[in-house]
């Protein structure tokens, strides 16, 4: 059965928060990588410095039930703003549930990303419910997954 988790968006400061909840729980980042770290993407202009060294996904694990994960957006992305700077995150068992979950929830929205195997080894989509509730869906392939 999957697991739902709070997801938050920064605009450039989601390390420090983090370094913040990371004190406050007392626990270490189980996963922190950065804009730098992903491999070019076709279309997409060249990364400055600063865009490079914001946080492109972390991951805090509160409790065995209970991840925090964070990002920061990149300059200029559409719809970010303080108050709906959060996203509801699931991990799915498997691909098909991953599917059916996206396909369910993601009905009568707006698919911000469709479905598709990513650089990090996830099967991975995002979606704006129609609701106007944002979403992500996540499945780490135990045969594709990248370690750190």
């Amino acid at each position: 059965m999957a697991t739902v988790n709070p997801y938050l968006m920064f605009d450039g400061n989601c390390k420090e928060a983090f370094e913040f909840y990371k004190n406050a729980f007392g626990k270490d980042f189980a996963d922190i990588n950065y804009f730098g770290d992903m491999p070019p993407q076709e279309g997409m202009p060249p990364l400055s410095d600063e865009q490079k060294n914001r946080v492109m996904h972390v991951r805090l694990e509160i409790s065995k039930e209970t991840i925090l994960y964070g990002s920061d957006v990149l300059p200029g992305t559409h719809g970010f703003s303080h108050g709906n700077n959060f996203s509801i995150s699931i991990n799915a068992d498997s691909r098909v549930e991953t599917e059916n979950l996206f396909n369910k929830l993601s009905e009568g929205g707006v698919v911000t990303m469709p479905l598709e195997d990513t650089f990090w080894g996830a099967y991975f989509g995002m979606w704006k419910d129609k609701f106007g509730i944002d979403w992500m869906v996540n499945y780490d392939d135990p045969t594709k997954v990248q370690s750190n």
